[in-house]
């Protein structure tokens, strides 16, 4: 039997949210200064989206205590600052270990649907 994995933004409903709709709701919590996202999924994974509104680092983890993996821009010069965490930390990160934000976009909604990265994804394992 195929079990379709399931996803829900952390402090908001705890209704899944489709793959269609990811995109929308994180351009709304931007707007509205919410810069750091965190996902869990129905099988314990957790999936993090932090923004700039430039560059994000978007991080998959395997479940608690995971290091995971993050999205990669490799050969990207220089760092950004500006990721703030919902608690008021300002992170500043190299620009090669954060991707574009149309990007991120993209790697999201992929994996929301697909549970997977984009065949075409770069990203680094940090385990």
């Amino acid at each position: 039997m195929f079990v379709i994995e399931s996803w829900v933004i952390n402090d908001d409903s705890p209704a899944p949210v489709s793959s269609e709709a990811v995109l929308e709701i994180l351009r709304s919590r931007i707007d509205s200064g919410r810069l750091e996202t965190w996902l869990s999924s129905s099988s314990g994974r957790a999936l993090a989206f932090v923004t700039n509104t430039e560059r994000a680092m978007v991080m998959r983890l395997e479940g608690e205590g995971d290091p995971g993996e993050h999205a990669a821009d490799p050969g990207a010069q220089g760092a950004s600052d500006g990721f703030v965490l919902s608690h008021g930390q300002d992170d500043e990160y190299p620009d090669e270990d954060t991707v574009p934000l149309r990007e991120a976009f993209r790697l999201v909604e992929h994996i929301v649907r697909a549970g997977s990265w984009p065949a075409d994804a770069r990203w680094v394992v940090d385990r």
